[in-house]
């Protein structure tokens, strides 16, 4: 899949393209859709596919502080667009000038001036241009004229996680910060993954008998709620059930949240510096400060045992 970051990063003799178009965080079960759809409309027309999304998200440029807690990096839903066939990523750079771009100026500067856009697949709910004016019905008006045919995706009959809703980077994210996270799992076709660096913490599961990997986590990172979860940890590719712990650590009255995790049954283990992925199956329970530092090593060796079963 060949990436570029701007829209002077397209190659010149770039032909006809099948075109889908989104901030696409998490690449859930829904996206999966449309940007399948878009793969497989290309492949149909003889031409090439191009999803088009954004850094920063525009939410921060437009509203800044109000960034919303993120599902995946970049480079993890490049990876997973990659594995769904897409043939190039276009991030834009999106700026307080690129945000008043007319929903017409959008069109013609992205959509058929560059990727020559032979078609151009969405959701019903896309919205884009100066204040999201335009929309899916905007863009159609001005297919003939252009030459491009538009497709809405139907999700309505999508959504079985949540409650009938359906599937959305909102809903993904709100189920992430209740601690659902096999909710999560359900929307996004996969568990809910954070990465990061593996940093010295205060080593005191070390000292517990349970030496966890503290993970740096990426800015903006969608962290669970406060609790045990069982999951993996993957490191130098290898990947291994674990117990992960977010929180402040009440039992010692930390104040920073951290997101740790176990290895079961690794012993000697070395992590320090290594970028590590976290990947989430389900929770175990909240965390709470015990009685006793034997009450807390009772309920660590009865996690790691559920963490173990259910990763099994």
């Amino acid at each position: 899949m060949q990436r570029w970051r701007g829209l002077e990063d397209i190659p010149q003799d770039w032909g006809r393209s099948v075109v889908t178009i989104g901030s696409y965080d998490g690449v859930h079960r829904g996206h999966q859709l449309i940007i399948g759809r878009a793969v497989e409309r290309a492949r149909e027309l003889g031409v090439l596919s191009v999803v088009v999304t954004f850094d920063p998200h525009p939410s921060e440029v437009v509203r800044p502080g109000s960034h919303p807690p993120l599902l995946a990096p970049h480079h993890r839903r490049a990876e997973l667009m990659a594995e769904l066939g897409v043939d190039a990523l276009l991030i834009l750079p999106f700026t307080l000038a690129f945000s008043k771009l007319s929903p017409a100026d959008f069109i013609v500067k992205v959509l058929v001036d560059k990727l020559h856009a032979r078609a151009v697949i969405e959701g019903p709910n896309f919205r884009f241009g100066h204040r999201a004016a335009g929309n899916v019905a905007v863009l159609a008006d001005l297919g003939p004229t252009y030459e491009y045919e538009v497709e809405v995706v139907d999700l309505s009959l999508s959504g079985a996680a949540g409650g009938g809703e359906p599937f959305s980077s909102t809903l993904t994210r709100r189920l992430v910060a209740e601690g659902d996270v096999a909710g999560a799992a359900e929307i996004l076709g996969r568990p809910h993954r954070v990465e990061g660096v593996v940093v010295r913490g205060a080593q005191r599961g070390r000292e517990l008998g349970f030496p966890t990997a503290n993970v740096e986590t990426l800015p903006h990172t969608a962290i669970p709620a406060d609790g045990v979860y069982a999951g993996w940890l993957t490191a130098d590719g290898e990947r291994m059930p674990a117990a992960i712990s977010v929180g402040t650590n009440p039992q010692f009255d930390g104040v920073d949240r951290t997101v740790e995790a176990y290895a079961i049954d690794r012993v000697g283990l070395d992590l320090y510096g290594l970028h590590v992925t976290v990947d989430f199956l389900t929770y175990v329970r909240g965390q709470r400060k015990f009685e006793s530092i034997e009450a807390l090593l009772e309920a660590m060796a009865a996690d790691v045992k559920q963490a173990r079963e259910l990763t099994a």
